[in-house]
């Protein structure tokens, strides 16, 4: 807003401000946001450079601002004004605009937030009403000039003023409402419990929901359960979360891992032996049927288990007791069997390799649980769940992932699953330099070359710089998508200018468009 600018000029620029406004006003669900982005617009078009914000506080006459430029942080924080004090409180009440020429010459302005020194500037101040209440102010300041000029501009603010009322209503209506369902489900869910949800799980795909339904329906009852899914996938905790679910809850869960004892060894962890049964038996032990008595016993990889031992186990599983190695009394068991399984049952019965009477007796209630690959909406929740987790362990403080690692995570087809992606996700911690998760912090495994910038660099490495390029790249694009695509914000947020950053914005061949969203 300069009086350089000829009439046409001006106008063009002010309508292209007000189309952009509308724009945003369309897009945004969020207060603050929506109000950054209109002073973001009126700095990148029109060259303002001191604006303030100040929204009135729900059920109070007091008066903060939410949204500035020109300000530190601390000004910010006293930018606050009751009806009637200063300028900024006399517009609230009276929700007439008011115009200073010349701040130096007016008692009235009060200067609260201590950020302007004694330059000769003109103060313009409008409200911002919404069916005759006003909801809050907008303020410029701008070089003092002739009065005429000072007029239009505080015309243009009004225009400015009186879209933003809407604005600001309609999403403060959305957010009360959305408030509202986030309250009736929370009772809702206080209502059903943890039911459909175990607390050891992460996930809300519907894949995985059906899985919450089945553990749901499984649980109270004796029903021998296989659970299916490739490594990784979190089979065990999926019969931990049936265990718990259960009347069992309080009694104990016992897991043995089929796959990791030789086959002289698994029949003895099963069913105990007694003392003398075999070399080094030289006391009587008990098996983990007997340990699990009254719980749950978890037989992980199932489909491992040696052929010998396959016959005891279905006995076991049709009669509810066990005999232990070398013994011959017979002991009943209260035990209730998970399974799980990674391997093809159906190909390893075709091949002789496993019983088809134990399968049948333990494929009661199977329950499939998916790769990580085929529940992608998932990632980024286990992702955060883990973060979480490592920050507490390694007393770190990460808060967020970069755009450039979470499309690396997202296009990644994890072979092993929800176990590689908890792996990674520590790894990146313990590497990560900052509060950022970057691109460069996770395994190689998951650079590409889209990500990384490197699709045109030879294969025996990259020169110094190409990867100063990429490193500006992921860092621009971070910020980027920080401030949904305003190159303007980037730039404050890098300790840069627009022009150096629209100049890095087309070497680097960045579209500030598809951050937008």
């Amino acid at each position: 807003m300069t009086t350089e600018i000829t009439d046409s000029r001006r106008a063009e620029k002010e309508l292209n401000v007000l189309y952009r406004i509308s724009q945003h006003m369309s897009q945004q669900h969020d207060v603050s946001s929506l109000l950054n982005d209109v002073l973001d617009i009126l700095e990148s078009e029109i060259g303002i450079a001191r604006a303030t914000f100040a929204l009135r506080r729900p059920d109070s006459d007091m008066f903060t601002v939410e949204a500035a430029r020109g300000m530190t942080a601390e000004e910010q924080r006293r930018g606050q004004y009751g009806l009637g004090e200063g300028i900024t409180g006399r517009v609230a009440q009276s929700a007439e605009p008011a115009l200073v020429p010349d701040i130096s010459q007016d008692p009235n302005f009060l200067n609260r937030t201590r950020s302007r020194q004694s330059e000769k500037t003109a103060f313009l101040c409008i409200p911002v009403i919404h069916q005759r209440i006003v909801i809050g102010t907008m303020s410029i300041d701008r070089p003092s000039g002739p009065i005429d000029s000072l007029q239009h501009d505080l015309h243009f603010l009004k225009l400015v003023g009186d879209m933003l009322a809407e604005g600001v209503s309609r999403i403060r209506d959305e957010i009360e409402e959305r408030e509202g369902l986030i309250a009736e489900n929370r009772l809702l869910r206080q209502q059903l419990g943890d039911r459909y949800h175990p607390s050891n799980m992460v996930g809300n795909c519907s894949s995985m929901r059906q899985v919450y339904d089945q553990i749901a329906q499984v649980a109270d009852s004796t029903a021998t359960v296989l659970v299916r899914g490739e490594s990784g996938t979190g089979k065990e905790l999926v019969a931990r979360a049936i265990h718990y679910s259960s009347s069992r809850r309080n009694n104990a869960f016992v897991g043995v891992n089929c796959a990791a004892l030789p086959e002289n060894l698994i029949e003895s962890e099963l069913f105990g032996h007694e003392k003398g049964s075999f070399t080094g038996a030289a006391q009587q032990r008990k098996g983990r049927f007997e340990l699990a008595n009254g719980g749950t016993l978890f037989l992980d990889e199932i489909g491992d288990i040696a052929p010998s031992v396959q016959v005891r186990l279905l006995r076991a599983l049709q009669e509810r007791t066990i005999e232990r190695v070398g013994g011959s009394e017979t002991i009943a068991v209260n035990v209730r069997i998970v399974t799980a399984t990674s391997r093809d049952l159906e190909k390893d019965i075709a091949e002789g390799n496993f019983r088809e009477d134990l399968y049948y007796r333990l494929n009661v209630f199977p329950i499939h649980i998916p790769a990580l690959r085929n529940r992608r909406s998932d990632i980024m929740l286990l992702a955060d769940c883990f973060i979480q987790k490592y920050n507490e362990a390694y007393s770190k403080q990460i808060r967020r992932i970069s755009t450039a690692a979470i499309n690396m995570m997202m296009v990644y087809h994890w072979p092993g699953n929800v176990r590689e992606l908890e792996n990674c996700i520590e790894r990146a911690v313990l590497t990560s330099q900052d509060d950022v998760i970057h691109g460069y912090s996770l395994p190689p495994s998951l650079q590409t070359a889209d990500q990384t910038n490197t699709a045109l660099i030879p294969r025996e490495g990259a020169s110094l710089s190409e990867m100063l390029d990429s490193y500006e790249r992921e860092i621009i694009i971070d910020a980027l998508k920080k401030h949904r695509g305003n190159a303007a914000a980037a730039a404050r947020e890098l300790q840069s200018t627009p022009r150096v950053m629209n100049y890095a914005i087309k070497r680097l061949h960045i579209v500030p468009g598809k951050y937008r969203g």
